[in-house]
């Protein structure tokens, strides 16, 4: 279970460790963020456009105001370890990459924008990490590419998300049997699911259906400044979230139709032949 938190940081270190702290107590496995080496990733052109932030009135401005450097990511990482919860982050270059193995995260994620950058799923798979791909914006090609690309370089994709990149999701554009086709098509890889949808319900529905990870975009507020806020689940939606995906956990079994032990008592009161 992955808590997506991402630019719900807000710039903001200590808004940061509360929500940390927050998902770490519903039972998170591990928390993840986004992690952009600006002028790589951006034009000049598109830094220099009109945007109102709280940082100011340009995009480079929005940009700059969002990104983590490594005096907050030490204090992440520390306080991750004191409360004994993963972090990792999606990086979006070569460069963030090689930032983030500073660290030692349990895995490197590849956001669905960074699916088809062969540079960086090549960096990838060079550094004998595990790989999770999310799919948004891919169709099954790109899939098999991106696989390829990082099982060339030595790497191997450790879970394929399922995921629809519309910020958020409607029902009908979530597509939950994808994560079917995908257990068929890639067979020796786990399949997840990263969802961008409003509400609890079909998140755990992707368990039910054999996601074996599931991300999801975590807030302590939908109505705070942000474009992946409303997208996010708030403390009890999250909560929520991880109570019943557990639940399911316990409540699948092994499939096997037998005579539980706790049964034998009803049979002799109830049965009459």
């Amino acid at each position: 279970m992955v808590a997506e938190i991402g630019l719900n940081t807000n710039g903001d270190i200590d808004l940061t460790l509360e929500l940390i702290r927050r998902v770490a107590e519903a039972g998170f496995d591990c928390v993840k963020f986004q992690k952009r080496t600006v002028d790589v990733v951006y034009t000049k052109e598109q830094l220099d456009t009109p945007r109102e932030s709280p940082w100011g009135t340009t995009t480079r401005e929005q940009k700059y105001g969002l990104e983590f450097e490594k005096i907050d990511y030490d204090v992440i990482d520390s306080f991750c370890k004191d409360l004994n919860i993963y972090w990792t982050a999606s990086p979006w270059d070569c460069a963030s990459l090689a930032f983030l193995l500073r660290y030692d995260v349990p895995y490197i994620k590849i956001a669905s924008a960074c699916a088809t950058d062969a540079d960086l799923l090549k960096f990838c798979g060079q550094v004998n990490k595990p790989v999770f791909l999310s799919t948004g914006m891919c169709d099954m090609p790109m899939i098999h590419e991106a696989v390829d690309v990082v099982k060339n370089e030595g790497g191997k994709i450790e879970c394929i998300y399922h995921c629809c990149s519309v910020y958020p999701s409607r029902l009908d554009q979530l597509n939950l049997r994808g994560i079917k086709t995908l257990q068929k098509e890639f067979p020796n890889i786990p399949i997840g699911y990263s969802g961008h949808e409003k509400g609890v319900a079909t998140s755990v529905m992707a368990a039910v259906l054999g996601a074996k990870s599931i991300e999801r975009h975590v807030t302590l507020d939908r109505t705070m400044y942000g474009s992946d806020q409303a997208a996010s689940l708030e403390p009890k939606g999250f909560t929520t979230l991880i109570r019943d995906v557990r639940d399911w956990e316990v409540a699948r079994g092994d499939g096997m139709i037998m005579i539980d032990d706790e049964e034998y008592p009803i049979i002799k009161k109830l049965r009459r032949v």
